[in-house]
């Protein structure tokens, strides 16, 4: 299927933008804390948030029988009506104005920005970006952007780009003034899953993401990857805060093997399987 079979389907697909609004309380901040084997951030009411931390609360809930056969609803307002629909998040982008913070009340408005059919080395795809506000007693504190792929993929078809030959070696893979390790197992990406309420089976299901999307292993979260680089300056910089943060995915990480991120205080990051390409690569800003 080419990008122009893939943009008739998208013919008149224009979501109008919707709001939730709630309090961001403190639960979240442990559990992923929690899974992370690190002492809890500030969590009393008025601390500030780590940047994308606020991924841990308005999270969407549709009704079990709303869920398609991989996991994600079969129907959603920001889903693009495309057939055999396959998902994978792309990268984003965030500006900090404000931090969040504990006990906050907040209403997230989220709408699209572009639905793009490409061509690339996997084939057609369709690449969707979404914008989220999060407005504080009536000002915006926090924008994110967040980038999807979308291909119209069979069940039992193995990806394009994503197996297309072994992953290239990366000797000596520097290491940067800051860096830290996450062993991504099927227990902690189950964890991430729950905390998230993400039932994308590609993160849990070994024979689904094997047998039916193609790839080789249980896939970590790109959010996880994500939060993983801004936990570098976290960690290393604490005094400094996050204003920006923008980031891509660039290759699958799997269940079982190691990922290390590594970062400058130049604002540089990134993250991957040692002594292979990096799966993310960011830029933070910080103050």
């Amino acid at each position: 299927m080419d990008s122009s079979v893939l943009a008739a389907h998208l013919e008149g697909w224009a979501p109008e933008p919707v709001e939730v609004t709630g309090r961001l309380d403190a639960w979240p901040v442990l559990a992923f804390a929690g899974l992370l084997d690190q002492p809890a951030p500030p969590h009393a009411p008025g601390d500030p948030l780590p940047p994308l931390w606020h991924g841990f609360h308005l999270l969407d809930h549709p009704a079990q029988a709303e869920v398609g056969e991989d996991g994600h609803p079969a129907h959603g307002r920001f889903l693009p009506p495309l057939p055999d629909r396959r998902r994978m998040f792309a990268g984003g982008r965030l500006e900090v104005r404000d931090p969040l913070r504990v006990e906050d009340v907040v209403t997230r408005r989220s709408s699209l920005v572009s639905a793009t059919p490409k061509s690339g080395r996997s084939g057609a795809m369709v690449l969707v970006t979404l914008r989220h506000e999060f407005d504080r007693d009536g000002a915006i504190a926090v924008v994110e952007e967040q980038d999807f792929v979308y291909r119209s993929q069979p069940a039992g078809t193995a990806r394009g780009l994503a197996q297309a030959g072994p992953q290239r070696q990366v000797p000596g893979a520097p290491q940067g003034e800051w860096h830290l390790r996450l062993d991504p197992g099927a227990a902690l990406l189950f964890r991430f899953s729950a905390l998230t309420y993400n039932t994308h089976r590609i993160h849990y299901d070994h024979p689904y993401v094997t047998g039916v999307e193609g790839y080789p292993g249980l896939v970590v979260h790109g959010p996880l990857l994500a939060l993983l680089l801004l936990e570098l300056p976290r960690r290393f910089a604490p005094r400094r805060r996050v204003t920006a943060f923008s980031y891509r995915l660039l290759r699958p990480a799997f269940a079982g093997a190691p990922v290390v991120a590594n970062g400058h205080a130049a604002g540089e990051l990134t993250a991957g399987v040692p002594g292979a390409e990096p799966s993310v690569a960011g830029t933070v800003t910080l103050i």
